[in-house]
């Protein structure tokens, strides 16, 4: 198993609850709900420590304060993105979290993670579907670092998400793609570099579980005439 312990828990209460119950969650592989008492596996549904550690580790190296994640599940990819908002130490930091299955699917065990590290005023969770509320977030002006994807894993779905990112995510920042492995996931991302100027960052080794890849998006957003089209 990775090694789990190379996080910057330092001083801060949070980032070592936060710390402890990544060591634990990955250690265990399950969690009881409080909401009703359930039994939950968290893997391979929960990104594994190695995909953890690449998400806190882009966070930081990209000094990220202000972050969004499509689909929070148990919340282990939160823990890690929150750890390392903790370590960037941004005084407006905030991790917005959309994921209109966390009740009936997760029995809210994603929310009781949050909870149990002391994060509750780091993070912003919307129990909404992302076609939903990213076009409001739009609207309303918001913008974000960068993104992390794993939500709707149907083409249309991620295809919808990308969409609404490239407008959302600030110039230069980055989408954090989970299910790489899923051919609808990846066609999706492919239309982002084909189309949009995307560019490929990192991907991880192949996995049936958790494939990942990491894009950029570009600096200035391209202006396109209206027969542009990259076949993808």
């Amino acid at each position: 198993m990775p090694d789990v312990s190379g996080g910057h828990a330092g001083n801060d209460p949070s980032a070592r609850r936060t710390r402890e119950l990544i060591e634990r969650l990955i250690r265990e592989g399950t969690v009881v709900a409080r909401s009703d008492g359930s039994v939950h596996e968290l893997f391979p549904v929960s990104v594994d420590a190695a995909e953890g550690e690449a998400l806190r580790g882009w966070v930081e190296r990209e000094r990220g304060a202000h972050t969004i994640e499509i689909g929070l599940g148990y919340g282990v990819s939160a823990l890690f993105i929150c750890e390392a908002l903790l370590a960037n130490d941004q005084p407006d930091a905030c991790h917005v979290v959309l994921d209109p299955n966390q009740s009936w699917r997760f029995a809210d065990c994603g929310l009781q993670h949050i909870e149990e590290a002391g994060l509750g005023g780091l993070v912003e969770f919307h129990a909404e579907a992302s076609e939903i509320a990213l076009p409001r977030f739009l609207a309303e002006g918001r913008r974000f670092d960068l993104a992390l994807v794993d939500g709707n894993h149907r083409f249309d779905g991620v295809f919808l998400d990308l969409i609404y990112l490239d407008r959302l995510v600030r110039g230069g920042g980055f989408i954090f793609v989970d299910d790489f492995q899923l051919q609808a996931v990846a066609k999706a991302a492919s239309f982002c570099t084909s189309n949009l100027g995307w560019t490929v960052e990192e991907v991880s080794r192949d996995d049936d579980s958790h494939h990942w890849a990491v894009l950029r998006t570009p600096e200035v957003r391209l202006e396109r005439d209206y027969k542009y089209f990259v076949d993808f």
